[in-house]
């Protein structure tokens, strides 16, 4: 399987994997084979990258951490327990939150036993299913770097739990803000960026008292958006004011926002986004997170097309678990030519060559 981007999809190329919805129904099977009529409705779709199948990319494998019957249970579930608090009368809210409180803990240990329990890098393939509410597969994603990013520092499992439940949980303030600032595809007028910040604070107040919640997973509502330099909010608090927990959370809110698709603008790549975050490392962001965070995602994915500093083009083939910046290449182009046989490298093994730029756009003749 390879990657390309939905302007370089042609009639006759075979879909590499299946596109799902939030009701864990197919939307697009792989293998089928692509008409004019499907590129049609998967611009409508606003589907911005797929994979495919071909002769150069055979025996490529894209296996994501969570399987997509389990992700799509557990936002499915967590979508259920948000819906009922979000019924619910403001100043019920917490109660009936805390009536979901075990539906959470329970999606918490999936990931928990997915993650904590594995050798790989967090890979997660956003484009492979479609939600129509934002939030939830959002929460659930950023969990799942939340996690990831806890337990390359190192933390129990207590506490990894903790701040997995912190993660799900870090937006829920936003259920108490109107559709019509939460949904808005334009900017956002002063008021109403104001009132949208807010939800830190709904946050907070919606799981303080709690009694099936700790209360530092209130204070990663409340801080998720603080910056160690002061710039946040709610309070402008600076780097040892704002708890660890919600260090951690912040980096994997923006990393997820950033590599989903918006009303108001399409989606990086996750090397596009990691380049985006890494500019407020030590200032906005904490270095040690940083640290973490970049050896515990997938930065090319495997299929992914890349062009490399001395000129070669080909495509990730496997992560580098020692380097997860320098993957293995399958080199199929050299000099501006298509090679007649690949060959593989890893990029560790090349100190002097660098990934210059990922090329979901290449339309060179590689059957």
């Amino acid at each position: 399987m390879r990657l390309i981007s939905i302007n370089v999809l042609k009639e006759g190329m075979a879909v590499g994997r299946t596109i799902w919805n939030e009701a864990g129904h197919p939307l697009l099977h792989k293998n089928v084979v692509v008409t004019s009529r499907i590129i049609e409705r998967l611009r409508e779709l606003n589907i911005h990258y797929l994979y495919i199948d071909d002769k150069l990319s055979a025996g490529i494998e894209i296996e994501e951490t969570i399987a997509p019957l389990k992700r799509m249970e557990a936002v499915k579930n967590m979508t259920k327990s948000f819906e009922n608090v979000k019924k619910a009368k403001r100043d019920q809210a917490s109660y009936v939150l805390d009536q979901q409180s075990k539906v959470i803990g329970l999606i918490v240990d999936d990931i928990m036993n997915a993650i904590v329990n594995s050798e790989e890098v967090l890979m997660v393939l956003t484009d492979a299913y479609l939600y129509d509410k934002y939030i939830y597969q959002h929460s659930f994603q950023v969990a799942l770097y939340s996690i990831a990013i806890a337990k390359e520092m190192g933390y129990s499992y207590e506490d990894i739990r903790l701040i997995g439940i912190g993660a799900i949980l870090h937006d829920v303030g936003k259920l108490l803000i109107s559709p019509d600032i939460l949904l808005k595809p334009g900017n956002l007028t002063d008021e109403e960026y104001e009132e949208m910040k807010n939800h830190a604070r709904y946050g907070f107040d919606l799981l303080r008292n709690l009694h099936s919640v700790s209360l530092l997973v209130a204070h990663c509502a409340f801080q998720h958006h603080e910056r160690i330099d002061g710039s946040g909010y709610p309070r402008g608090i600076i780097n040892n004011e704002i708890h660890p927990f919600a260090k951690i959370i912040a980096v994997a809110d923006v990393f997820d926002a950033l590599t989903s698709n918006r009303i108001y603008r399409k989606k990086m790549l996750p090397s596009e986004a990691i380049a985006i975050i890494d500019k407020g490392n030590g200032k906005l962001f904490d270095a040690k997170v940083m640290e973490a965070f970049r050896r515990s995602v997938v930065h090319y994915a495997n299929g992914t097309i890349v062009l490399l500093t001395d000129g070669r083009r080909g495509i990730v083939s496997k992560q580098n678990l020692v380097d997860v910046t320098r993957p293995w290449i399958r080199i199929f182009q050299e000099n501006g030519k298509i090679l007649g046989a690949t060959y593989e490298l890893c990029l560790s093994d090349y100190p002097t060559v660098d990934i210059k730029k990922v090329d979901v756009d290449f339309e060179g003749n590689i059957e």
